[in-house]
């Protein structure tokens, strides 16, 4: 058995890796309750990429563990507090991403408000070429854009949004030193000046239903909604019941309460732009992801410094 005890689906470039780090690669965190004590006893390091909670129970099962890298910037899977109480670090995989999430935040907003997908259909269809006109949509540029969490993905979206010519608002623990934008220390007093939402903020139980009904409502007919962050950050029952309602004005989605298993509500409405949470989703980031993920276990194994610590 090895000291490094990889859990999760990892694509075949960083199964390559991982092995050449001598890690032992199990799919789920019950594969790894499935192992020997004496195995589990052995491990040190955990490369984590999954999302079901990795507890108290869980590092109790590996009495040597000294670190867990987990692959993505959010680790809301895993227990920061039972990790303290254990003496295990933890640590993410931040910054390499940014770009890549922040883009397609913009381009769900752009696919909402232009009917993109509308818009393929149309074309597809034979529809254009038969004489039907396809409806106009929704100008984007030169309108208020809000950001409900200003952290490091938070400011990239803010910053390709305000190239948009687009008065930028925003709310998150404390005002940053930002070029003009206008900080609300209240989530529902945003939702209120601003035409489109993007949700950017971290999972976990602090921020469960932060975009609360009242925020979903003071967004209003018009406005639209996209979130980026985790499913959890959103009420997502108040969502579908302003969306089919017409409360609110649509939304730009990848990502879901019970996913993969979307509520099959969403199917129905038109002014929703559906993704399968792929933010991150690019050869190249997926790549950097993995490595920073291995370079945190290398760091630890070898008494250095981690790069990216969590706790």
């Amino acid at each position: 058995m090895s000291e490094i005890l990889a859990i999760g689906s990892y694509t075949e470039t960083d199964m390559e890796g991982l092995r050449e780090m001598g890690a032992r690669v199990v799919e789920s965190l019950d594969a790894m309750r499935g192992l020997p004590e004496a195995e589990r006893a052995e491990v040190r390091a955990v490369a984590y990429k999954g999302h079901h909670d990795f507890g108290a129970d869980e590092m109790a099962l590996l009495p040597g563990l000294g670190v867990i890298a987990n692959y993505g910037v959010g680790y809301d899977a895993i227990r920061i507090d039972a990790a303290d109480a254990a003496g295990v670090r933890v640590t993410n995989t931040p910054d390499v991403l940014n770009d890549d999430v922040a883009d397609l935040a913009v381009a769900m907003l752009l696919m909402q408000q232009r009917r993109m997908l509308a818009g393929d259909a149309h074309v597809r269809s034979g529809a254009w070429a038969g004489g039907e006109s396809f409806p106009l949509n929704r100008k984007v540029s030169g309108r208020r854009a809000g950001i409900m969490g200003l952290g490091r993905i938070g400011r990239d979206i803010a910053d390709r949004l305000a190239a948009f010519k687009m008065e930028m608002h925003y709310h998150a623990r404390s005002e940053k030193e930002t070029p003009g934008w206008t900080y609300h220390a209240d989530p529902v007093s945003l939702a209120r000046e601003v035409d489109y939402l993007v949700v950017a903020l971290v999972g976990g139980p602090e921020t469960e239903n932060y975009v609360s009904k009242e925020v979903i409502e003071a967004l209003g007919p018009e406005g639209v909604l996209i979130n980026i962050s985790r499913g959890s950050t959103v009420d997502e029952a108040a969502l579908l019941d302003a969306l089919e309602a017409g409360r609110l004005g649509g939304a730009g989605l990848d990502v879901f309460r019970d996913e993969p298993r979307v509520d099959p509500r969403f199917h129905a409405l038109e002014r929703v732009v559906l993704q399968p949470h792929q933010g991150s989703g690019t050869h190249e980031t997926r790549a950097a992801m993995g490595r920073l993920q291995r370079d945190n276990i290398s760091a630890f194994l070898d008494g250095r410094d981690l790069l990216t610590p969590v706790n």
